[in-house]
């Protein structure tokens, strides 16, 4: 997260902004100018992109950034172009060429491969990473030469599409977890296909239930901003937005104030456990309250209501 409290130059914004991000920016770059054109206090990007990928990034602002996990932990959906043929020491088109082999497949090999990768499947987390190994990114490690053993992850295909095959190239579309890296995914269908693969270019098109659809790009912001920040605020989703997929459970006066004062309060024992979207008798959000087994009911995360 990003914050210079006490500047004059900065405001407390809150909302959810879906991001196109552009080739050839980092996550965070990209997550810089969208804080600068807010003049946003806090901000916060949920799912790093690759410089070589675009697509849908959202970026949290003010008290939405105490949500953002739940967008860190959902599904994405991608859109990637492989080369067979072909490994590279990033696992993709910005490493160098690694080795070069000749590529005799056809679609249908290309088809039932990509069937043996649906489901769950471990990875091993690539060496151009921002995992951390003692204290260092692997990427770090990686750009000095250096190889350090990586622990395989266990990760959820959910859907696995062939688009397209042109030449020694194929698109696919994919829908997985959290922590899955389409780059590795990438080069071990070239390794089953025998002759090695990179990736080529990465579009994500979906976070959880937001879609390229719903993205803007940084060029609209900018042509926004100069009309007045109140174009700008207009694009922000609320910050309940992420939270939909919780119900709703409405708290008289006396015990929202009790729940803010971190007292918990006996909900019924009728009422599911896990989370709830918290919200006064008026309808405005709170935050996120927890339910435990015996019907008591505490808060989870509060929006900060005393700006």
């Amino acid at each position: 997260m990003a914050g210079k409290k006490g500047s004059s130059d900065y405001r407390d914004v809150d909302g959810i902004l879906i991001l196109d991000k552009p080739l050839g920016l980092s996550s965070n770059q990209a997550l810089q100018q969208v804080r600068k054109l807010y003049r946003a206090r806090k901000a916060g990007h949920c799912g790093s992109l690759d410089p070589l990928a675009t697509g849908v990034l959202p970026i949290c602002l003010g008290e939405a950034t105490k949500f953002s996990s739940f967008l860190l932990g959902a599904n994405k959906t991608y859109r990637a172009c492989c080369r067979l043929g072909q490994t590279t020491t990033t696992g993709d088109a910005e490493g160098d060429v690694l080795e070069t082999r000749p590529v005799q497949v056809d679609e249908v090999q290309i088809r039932q491969t990509l069937e043996r990768f649906v489901g769950e499947i471990e990875q091993v987390p690539p060496m151009y990473s921002a995992l951390k190994h003692e204290g260092q990114r692997l990427y770090q490690l990686a750009r000095q030469g250096k190889q350090v053993e990586r622990k395989p992850r266990q990760v959820k295909i959910d859907e696995l599409t062939l688009q397209a095959v042109t030449g020694e190239s194929f698109t696919i579309e994919v829908s997985c977890s959290k922590g899955t890296y389409v780059r590795t995914l990438a080069e071990d269908i070239g390794a089953a296909l025998g002759c090695g693969g990179h990736l080529t270019a990465l579009h994500r098109s979906a976070v959880a239930h937001f879609s390229e659809q719903d993205a803007v790009t940084i060029e609209r912001l900018q042509q926004l901003g100069q009309q007045g920040m109140d174009r700008i605020d207009g694009l922000l989703l609320p910050v309940t937005a992420t939270l939909a997929q919780f119900p709703e459970l409405k708290l008289d006066d006396a015990t929202r104030v009790d729940i803010c004062h971190g007292k918990r309060f006996q909900s019924g024992h009728d009422r599911a456990p896990g989370l709830y979207r918290l919200v006064s008798v008026d309808g405005d959000f709170i935050g996120l309250g927890e339910v435990d087994p015996e019907g008591e009911l505490k808060a989870k995360r509060l929006m900060n209501t005393a700006r």
